[in-house]
């Protein structure tokens, strides 16, 4: 589904000096978008079971792709859920997930403007996601709640939904069945139509329509990336499993290769049998888009924390340099909308080329010493507290990393990336930290770097809306 009126959203700049960092990279712009909006999807504005609009304009920076030119599409999460209503289903909401489609506009700045560029977002559309047969929901009798199943449903459309409820308890979390989805990261496919989205209850990586938003096909991953006991509560799930991914910590980030063959997924946090939270390994899985094939890698997590703080070791995105190295976004979960200062948000490089496949490897011990070599690309927290953030007004979830058009300054091309965070649809905060209430927008940072600070970039190839070779093969084989 498919709305096509356009939204300017806001422009904004944020001041104060600062050198660049040591890698040559350096904040560009800075975009905000008002969390006190509503999207596009304007008949799914009925208000949700915690009484939120259904089409609230928040959690876009869950994961962030260019689509060519100025175009990017930004992927909220599963819904509003930071809003206390009904403690059976995790406060989760019939909302259904979605993709907005963007113009991000960058421009020069006027003579003594902060940032040397203004970054302008438009919405463009907002696109629903569901699936032609039937999807399974859950009854809610159990939590004194109604049918899970989204108002919009028809005979021609299944909707997913972030409701945590939705799924068949006799099936695996990686049932395609379940209507419940968690998406997280999502990329564009070589020819356009299609896009790629990955999920954290499965988890599951899915293909969708770009245009309508109806799924074409799901990957399967492999068996050990699922659980068997499945809960509406995501504590009642992790107590009872030993194997399989953290419930709301599942496959958070998702790569695309710059021919678009291959997909990298990226767990937020170790599997249960490799240590779970506490652990220090977590799992990229490579995905061969034309016969589904995978292989599993090693990710060492530097900032794992401690046994009482076990939200830090977490990975939220992956891009792709080329088609073995990859940008890999590892944050903690500090700052604006946590009452607490930033702390841990950076981005490193990794090479998968030579690295040690783990496919056949079980726990911390096994995976110790297989995982790559990797180095600092981008300390995202240094950056913008030497252009005068607060620490304590620095995003906490910096989710969505995607590389965008070159620009031209004066002789030199500057390659860009551009970060995004996931405000959990809360327009303002009112905490410790801003006792008289801040605005907490969802925002766009945008870095400027030479080619010789990434070697290896590849631009993605985009056949706007052509043929993609491997998409063709697989619509062939599903056939």
């Amino acid at each position: 589904m498919k709305h096509g009126t356009r939204m300017l959203l806001g422009a904004m700049l944020l001041g104060g000096g600062g050198a660049a960092q040591a890698s040559g990279i350096d904040l560009l712009a800075v975009g905000s978008i008002s969390g006190a909006y509503e999207d596009l999807a304007r008949d799914s504005a009925t208000a949700l079971e915690n009484g939120i609009p259904g089409n609230r304009l928040g959690g876009m920076g869950s994961g962030l792709a260019y689509a060519g030119g100025s175009t990017f599409l930004m992927l909220p999460d599963r819904g509003p859920n930071a809003k206390a209503y009904n403690s059976g289903v995790d406060d989760t909401a019939s909302y259904i997930p979605r993709f907005h489609t963007l113009n991000l506009a960058l421009s020069p700045s006027d003579a003594g403007a902060a940032l040397p560029y203004t970054l302008t977002p438009m919405l463009q559309n907002t696109t629903l996601l569901y699936s032609r047969t039937r999807l399974v929901y859950g009854s809610g009798s159990a939590y004194g709640l109604g049918n899970g199943a989204p108002v919009l449903n028809d005979a021609r459309h299944y909707y997913f939904s972030g409701r945590s409820d939705n799924y068949d308890p006799a099936q695996p979390s990686s049932n395609a069945d379940n209507a419940r989805l968690d998406p997280e990261g999502i990329r564009v496919s070589a020819h356009g139509n299609s896009v790629f989205i990955s999920d954290e209850y499965g988890p599951y990586v899915y293909e969708f329509d770009r245009d309508s938003g109806q799924r074409r096909s799901a990957f399967k991953l492999p068996a050990k990336f699922a659980v068997r006991t499945l809960s509406a509560k995501g504590d009642t799930e992790i107590a009872g499993n030993s194997a399989g991914r953290v419930a709301n910590k599942g496959m958070e980030g998702l790569a695309i290769s710059p021919n678009g063959r291959y997909l990298f997924g990226a767990m937020q946090s170790p599997l249960l049998q490799d240590g779970g939270t506490s652990a220090a390994y977590t799992r990229i899985v490579r995905i061969d888009t034309l016969t589904g094939a995978t292989q599993e890698y090693a990710y060492e997590l530097s900032n794992i924390g401690s046994q009482n703080k076990p939200k830090y070791p977490t990975v939220s995105e992956v891009l792709a340099v080329n088609d073995h190295q990859l940008l890999v976004d590892e944050r903690d979960g500090k700052g604006l909308g946590d009452d607490s200062s930033a702390a841990y948000k950076r981005i490193y490089l990794i090479d998968l080329n030579g690295a040690v496949t783990v496919d056949k490897l079980v726990g911390a011990d096994q995976l110790a010493g297989k995982a790559p070599a990797k180095t600092l690309f981008l300390d995202v927290v240094a950056a913008l507290t030497a252009h005068g953030f607060d620490v304590k007004d620095i995003p906490a979830k910096i989710e969505g990393i995607a590389f965008g058009p070159d620009l031209q300054s004066g002789n030199r091309t500057l390659h860009t990336l551009y970060v995004a965070n996931d405000n959990d649809y809360l327009a303002s905060v009112t905490d410790g930290n801003h006792p008289a209430g801040a605005e907490n927008p969802n925002r766009i940072f945008v870095f400027g770097f030479e080619a010789a600070s990434l070697p290896g970039y590849q631009p993605q190839q985009i056949d706007e809306r052509g043929v993609d070779p491997f998409c063709l093969l697989r619509s062939l084989q599903n056939h």
